[in-house]
């Protein structure tokens, strides 16, 4: 009787660590969404990392996936340490790719995501940075030379890209968040065959 009322207890006091997980990494409270793993260990304790998993099997259902975004390129460490956790940011994010179709009703063109694949090869081909000189003018050999600064600017203001003071294009939280490079880059040389 005593061990059932633990598991009963413990999957309550589960169930309120799951719900605050979620209102933290949905809660926008910063200039970037999701939640540092800093804010969950100090709001939830040391296991955040089980309740992030099981939050991750819940959103699945929904087609929704919790992903970690490390510091650095946002790469995931082999075995991740909690202090390496700490410092990592969550995010929730889509589990499966998007259909062309699906594009349409959330606003992209199929030339302004082109636009964004080429940028995000590009910057990941070149070692994660590019001038910004440089991929402006791969973009105008592919796009017509008014949206160039149009999509920059919108890729930018959207977190995908990031550019520093000296003109140089990163990553940005989101596509460290969405985009696996990877797989990006597999796709761009299957079609490029």
């Amino acid at each position: 009787m005593e061990g059932a009322k633990r598991r009963v207890g413990r999957k309550r006091r589960y169930a309120v660590m799951l719900k605050r997980a979620a209102q933290l990494i949905f809660y926008r409270r910063h200039r970037e969404p999701g939640v540092k793993g800093w804010e969950l260990r100090r709001r939830l304790g040391s296991d955040y990392p089980k309740v992030l998993q099981l939050l991750d099997e819940y959103l699945g259902s929904l087609g929704l996936t919790v992903k970690t975004v490390f510091e650095g390129d946002g790469s995931p460490p082999e075995n991740p340490t909690i202090n390496q956790l700490d410092k990592a940011r969550f995010y929730v994010t889509l589990r499966d790719e998007l259909r062309a179709g699906d594009m349409k009703l959330v606003g992209w063109r199929i030339d302004d995501l082109a636009g964004l694949a080429v940028s995000l090869a590009y910057i990941i081909s070149k070692g994660g940075k590019a001038p910004r000189k440089d991929l402006e003018g791969l973009l105008r050999e592919k796009l017509p030379g008014w949206r160039v600064e149009m999509n920059l600017n919108r890729y930018l203001r959207l977190g995908y890209l990031i550019e520093d003071e000296n003109e140089q294009f990163y990553l940005g939280w989101r596509a460290r968040a969405e985009v696996d490079p990877k797989k990006l880059v597999d796709l761009l040389m299957e079609h490029e065959a």
